[in-house]
């Protein structure tokens, strides 16, 4: 069934730009977070999804997007999924690939004292926990499990030294290329925590009407609706916002003529909570609008 469905790819679309990228790895490994960075490049994404099926979500994306020049599909497989999966991922993705889909498979691996320990601070349940195994045994089931897929990855991360951010800008800047000009990232810190090390344009929101002096508002955060209102009324902001986004408009089209594939613009204010989270959220929106590949990290907030 899966070779007859590989065959049966929409004519109107060219399979060499259609990306398929699977996603698997260890539980704790960062998965989650390389699908949601996936899914913010505009990947069609799904979690959890058994290979046979993998042909079918293939020509239902295609079909519901029509002519769209890009097709890009993000499946996370796991160990929730059935052991049977992950020996025939391996002949599913051929049949894909001799198709002339552009097949991508990362698998997120990660040190076993790592694991136990994002497992001991999250106090999260393993997924195998429910056999009766302790945590160790359980990620070496896990492991043992994932090896067919490990073994034929394109791309094998270690996440045990990096961060959300680190991750996230691993991912996407690997498979930006999968998108249409340059990939941006957005990101807001605060200052009182140090300047992000990987940015390439810092902005200083520092100077605005900070909503953290309003006892009902201190609380929240700038992805809330009280605090957009908030900053929404005062004219210091848009005019903060309407030159930033001036500026950026003019020079991001030099940038992405010198080749950059990726680049992050990082907004700080004194918390890292309202100004600068208020900001990244209005010009990820914006630039949304005309652009793929836009992405957001709010690090005080993650």
């Amino acid at each position: 069934m899966s070779e007859h469905k590989t065959s049966q790819l929409d004519p109107r679309v060219d399979p060499r730009d259609i990306h398929l990228i699977v996603l698997s790895g260890l539980s704790g490994g960062g998965k989650t977070v390389a699908l949601r960075a996936l899914e913010d490049l505009e990947f069609y994404c799904v979690d959890n999804l058994p290979s046979a099926l993998l042909p079918q979500l293939v020509n239902a994306v295609i079909e519901g997007s029509g002519s769209q020049k890009h097709q890009r599909i993000a499946v996370g497989v796991d160990v929730r999924n059935r052991s049977v999966d992950f020996t025939q991922m391996p002949t599913v993705l051929s049949g894909l690939a001799a198709a002339g889909v552009q097949v991508h498979l990362i698998f997120l691996d990660c040190r076993d004292e790592v694991l136990i320990k994002r497992y001991s601070e999250t106090r999260r349940r393993h997924p195998l926990a429910a056999q009766g195994l302790s945590l160790a045994d359980a990620i070496a089931e896990e492991r043992r499990l994932l090896r067919p897929l490990m073994g034929i990855a394109e791309k094998v991360i270690d996440s045990s030294d990096l961060n959300v951010h680190q991750l996230r800008r691993l991912v996407a800047t690997g498979y930006a290329q999968a998108t249409e000009g340059l990939t941006l990232m957005f990101e807001s810190f605060a200052f009182r925590r140090g300047l992000p090390l990987d940015a390439d344009f810092v902005f200083d929101a520092r100077c605005l009407p900070n909503p953290h002096w309003q006892a009902h508002l201190r609380p929240l955060s700038g992805k809330d609706a009280p605090v957009r209102e908030f900053l929404d009324s005062e004219p210091l902001v848009g005019e903060y916002f309407a030159d930033t986004a001036h500026w950026l408009d003019k020079w991001l089209p030099r940038f992405e003529q010198d080749d950059r594939s990726y680049l992050t613009v990082s907004i700080g204010c004194t918390g890292g909570r309202h100004r600068s989270v208020y900001l990244v959220e209005k010009l990820a929106a914006h630039y949304r609008d005309h652009r793929q590949g836009v992405l957001t990290f709010h690090r005080e907030l993650e």
